[in-house]
């Protein structure tokens, strides 16, 4: 998975501060919400590219990993 998730998340959903972690969970699913699927599916589709880079790096710094933290937690706060 490339930046281009994580960009568009920071950029809609950081672009101002918020007062309470529920206003930034709510800022995230509604930047998340207006990704175009083109793009999510693109991500998607890189994502076993970027396994196999995790792996040859033997699970040490890989600067991916913050990206799919991210759109792990929006998916699991979208959904709860």
């Amino acid at each position: 998975m490339d930046y281009s998730i994580w960009s568009i998340l920071e950029a809609e959903a950081c672009s101002k501060p918020h007062q309470s972690i529920e206003a930034l969970k709510k800022s995230l699913v509604k930047a998340w919400n207006a990704i175009p699927q083109d793009i999510i599916d693109k991500a998607m589709d890189d994502f076993p590219k970027c396994l196999k880079k995790c792996i040859e790096a033997g699970g040490g710094h890989f600067e991916n990993k913050l990206v799919v933290l991210v759109v792990i937690i929006v998916l699991r706060i979208k959904f709860y």
